[in-house]
């Protein structure tokens, strides 16, 4: 860090952690847009789009980051050209000084994340994810390793990713032991002499972590463990459906305390969400009760099956479409209710303005500027700006 603030390479380490880019869907592309890592940070606006207004805010609050949530450049472009919108956009932030970071997917499977940020926003307990990240398979690795050496292999570990388990983090499980070795010609053992049998009082350590983190936890073990050639097993653990170990993926089920109406639950939707002039709408009969939701913020109508089979009261989510709608009710439900793209997503910000200022020293705000789309309406009783 440079004068007690972090970098952009420091800032993007805690959001990469807290929002893993290896959550992100195939499709998307997360990550930094534009910006140095060796920039310093002392201001970070959170939006969840960069529009042009969001980029006036930003270079008006002086922010040296803007994070976003979805990706400004998603689909293939071939031009960033100031007389492009995109290009228009980049060319102000990148003469204004500030950088530009993306978590979308990412954000959205996380734990805490988008899909959190809206349970939490309507008074909800988050529950297990919607989809599972994964197919719950785990690995489960064992290493020995000297005493005296635990706790830097476990901290070494814990950063590359291991150990967390159903919203819990670091978890581990210890049992000390004797290791017995003889070093042969040409070695360099960190303990014993070469030729000689060698006994050391080892500890057995064992830890979970996802499968695609396998190369990152071998290189973190190598790196941490004083042995030439650390002694590890990596056993691969079916778990069978449903979440896995991080208990991370898309969407949320949640328990109503209480049960409701379809239509007070619409009404609680609507109470608890910023405005838009889109407001909340419901599918289904607005007097049947409800005491289990599904929920994904932004475009969840792909989860539609995943909200039945989860034996979800109805399934609150954006952009559905007339015929999808129709079709879903008719094919058994459950019931729907239909927020604005934007307004599910934007509890978000405040959590991860949260985590920069708690976590990184920084000033961060949440730009409040409404950025869905839709500016007029008639004819449905849709209250204005």
């Amino acid at each position: 860090m440079s004068s007690g603030r972090p970098t952009l390479a420091d800032v993007i380490d805690l959001l990469e952690r807290a929002y893993p880019p290896r959550l992100a869907e195939s499709w998307d592309r997360v990550g930094l847009v534009a910006g140095d890592p060796a920039a310093v940070i002392g201001t970070v606006v959170v939006a969840v789009d960069a529009t042009d207004a969001v980029v006036d805010h930003a270079l008006g609050a002086g922010a040296d980051l803007l994070l976003v949530h979805h990706p400004p450049l998603l689909k293939a472009v071939h031009s960033v050209a100031a007389d492009t919108p995109k290009g228009r956009m980049l060319h102000r932030l990148i003469e204004g000084g500030c950088a530009l970071y993306s978590a979308h997917t990412n954000a959205d499977a996380a734990r805490p994340g988008v899909n959190d940020a809206l349970a939490e926003t309507l008074g909800l307990t988050p529950g297990p994810p919607l989809s599972p990240t994964g197919d719950g398979t785990v690995d489960r690795w064992v290493v020995t390793v000297p005493h005296d050496d635990v706790e830097d292999l476990l901290h070494a570990v814990f950063a590359a990713g291991a150990g967390r388990m159903s919203g819990y983090t670091e978890c581990s499980f210890s049992v000390p032991g004797t290791g017995r070795f003889r070093p042969g010609d040409g070695t360099d053992p960190a303990l014993g002499t070469v030729g000689e049998p060698e006994s050391v009082s080892e500890t057995r350590v064992e830890f979970v972590a996802p499968p695609e983190l396998r190369s990152a936890v071998r290189r973190a073990v190598t790196a941490a463990h004083p042995y030439e050639v650390p002694a590890m097993d990596v056993l691969v653990n079916h778990a069978g459906p449903g979440p896995g170990p991080e208990d991370t993926g898309l969407g949320r089920i949640c328990e109503l305390e209480h049960p409701m109406t379809l239509a007070e639950f619409t009404e609680l939707v609507g109470s608890r969400l910023p405005e838009t002039l889109w407001g909340v709408r419901a599918a289904g009969d607005p007097q049947a009760e409800i005491r289990r939701v599904a929920l994904c913020g932004g475009s969840g109508d792909s989860l539609l099956g995943a909200a039945r089979a989860a034996g979800a009261d109805v399934y609150l989510t954006g952009d559905l479409r007339h015929h999808v709608v129709d079709e879903h009710l008719r094919g058994g439900g459950p019931m729907l209710v239909d927020a604005a793209h934007w307004a599910l997503e934007f509890p978000w910000c405040a959590q991860a303005a949260a985590l920069l200022e708690e976590q990184a020293g920084v000033t961060a705000t949440v730009c409040a500027l409404r950025t869905d789309p839709w500016t007029a309406a008639s004819g449905g009783g849709v209250r204005g700006r």
